[in-house]
C-alpha cells in the first residue's frame, strides 16, 4: 500500500460484500444475493482536515465509516487508520479515534450525563486532570452545564446530540467520525454546533470526517468533499471543484432602475426578467467582477446582489451522471 506522508487515514481498493436473502418470484425458499456496500474505493485524508463523506441513501457511507473504526472487516482492500489496521487493532484504534452516529447514543439512558462521562473516563482511563479540564472545556463550549446531572432519557434531541459529542472527544481523540450529527436539530442548534465543531479543528487540529445529507452542514465546515454513489467516488476534491464538475452557475440578480430589454453582457446570460428586475446566470467558477462592471458602465443600476449555486442541485446532476 502506498501511503501519502501526511495521511492520517488511507484506503485502498476497499470493498466490502454481504449476503442477503430474498424472495425470488413467490418461491417458499430465500435466495441467497451478493450485494456490494462499497466498491474499489480508495481515499486519504491528511491529519486535521475536514472532509464531507457524502451520498444518497445506500450509497455504502455508513458501511465505510465502520471499516474505518473496525466495526466492519473489509471484504476486499486495505485501510489504515493512525498508523492501524482498524480490524486488527480495535482497541488500541478506540483510543485515537471519536465516534457519533446521530440516530444512536454511546450515553446511559437511564443515567445523568455526569455519570455517563464519568464511566468513560473509566473506560479509556483519561488521567483525573485531562478529564477535569476537557469536561470544563466541552460544557463550555456546548452548553450543557444545566443538562450535567439530568437523565439523557430527559435530554431533547440537540441535548442528547451535544452530550454524545462531548462523550466522544472526552479522551482527546486524533479523528472524530460524525455520521448524520446535525439529524433532527433546529437551526440554532446545528448553529451552535458547527461552531463547536470550526473551534476544535482550530484549536487542536482535530481530523473530521462528516457524514450528512444536510449540505449546508458541508458548505459550513468542509474544504473538502468526497461524493460516493453505489459504493464508490464520484467525486473528490475542494468544494468549488465539486460546483465547476457539476456544471452549476451562480445567479447575479440584478434592479435596474427602469425596465429594459434583457441585459447583454459578455460571460451571463439572462435567465428571467421581471419589470425592472433581471436574473442572470454565469459559471461559477468565474469572476462576478467583470459581468458586473459591464453592467454598471452601461446600465442604470438600483441595486445588485449574487446568488451562491445550491449545492444539492450538484450533487444531483453527479448522481444523474454517475
Amino acid at each position: 500500500m502506498t501511503i501519502t506522508d501526511d495521511a492520517l487515514i488511507c484506503v485502498r481498493n476497499l470493498e466490502r460484500d454481504f449476503v442477503v436473502r430474498r424472495k425470488m418470484d413467490g418461491r417458499r425458499r430465500k435466495v441467497r444475493e451478493h450485494v456490494r456496500a462499497v466498491r474499489d474505493l480508495s481515499f486519504d485524508v491528511a491529519a486535521g482536515e475536514m472532509v464531507g463523506y457524502i451520498g444518497p441513501n445506500g450509497a455504502g457511507k455508513s458501511t465505510t465509516i465502520k471499516m474505518l473504526t473496525g466495526i466492519l472487516v473489509p471484504t476486499r482492500g486495505e485501510l489504515t487508520v493512525a498508523g492501524l489496521e482498524p480490524q486488527r487493532n480495535r482497541v488500541e484504534l478506540a483510543r485515537r479515534i471519536g465516534v457519533v452516529f446521530g440516530q444512536r447514543t454511546t450515553l446511559w439512558w437511564d443515567l445523568p450525563l455526569r455519570d455517563s462521562f464519568e464511566l468513560l473516563q473509566k473506560i479509556y482511563r483519561i488521567p483525573p486532570t485531562r478529564y477535569r479540564h476537557n469536561l470544563e472545556r466541552f460544557v463550555e463550549l456546548l452548553d450543557l452545564g444545566d443538562q450535567l446531572d439530568t437523565p439523557v432519557r430527559q435530554l431533547s434531541l440537540g441535548q442528547r446530540m451535544r452530550g454524545d459529542i462531548t462523550a466522544a472527544l472526552l479522551h482527546d481523540p486524533e479523528i472524530l467520525y460524525l455520521d448524520e450529527p446535525t439529524i433532527g436539530l433546529d437551526v440554532v442548534s446545528k448553529g451552535r454546533l458547527r461552531e463547536f465543531l470550526r473551534a476544535l479543528n482550530a484549536e487542536r487540529g482535530t481530523t473530521l470526517m462528516l457524514t450528512t445529507h444536510d449540505l449546508q452542514d458541508i458548505e459550513a465546515l468542509c474544504d473538502r468533499v468526497i461524493v460516493i454513489d453505489h459504493g464508490t467516488a464520484v467525486f473528490d476534491g475542494p468544494l468549488a471543484g465539486l460546483h465547476e464538475q457539476g456544471g452549476s452557475t451562480r445567479t447575479l440578480v440584478v434592479d435596474l432602475v427602469d425596465e429594459s430589454e434583457p441585459i447583454s453582457v459578455p460571460g451571463a446570460s439572462v435567465r428571467r426578467v421581471e419589470g425592472p428586475r433581471q436574473w442572470l446566470s454565469f459559471p461559477a467558477d468565474a469572476s462576478a467582477a467583470p459581468i458586473v462592471g459591464a453592467i454598471a458602465a452601461a446600465y442604470d443600476l438600483a441595486d445588485l446582489s449574487i446568488q451562491e449555486p445550491d449545492i444539492e442541485d450538484v450533487i444531483r446532476e453527479l448522481y444523474s451522471r454517475s
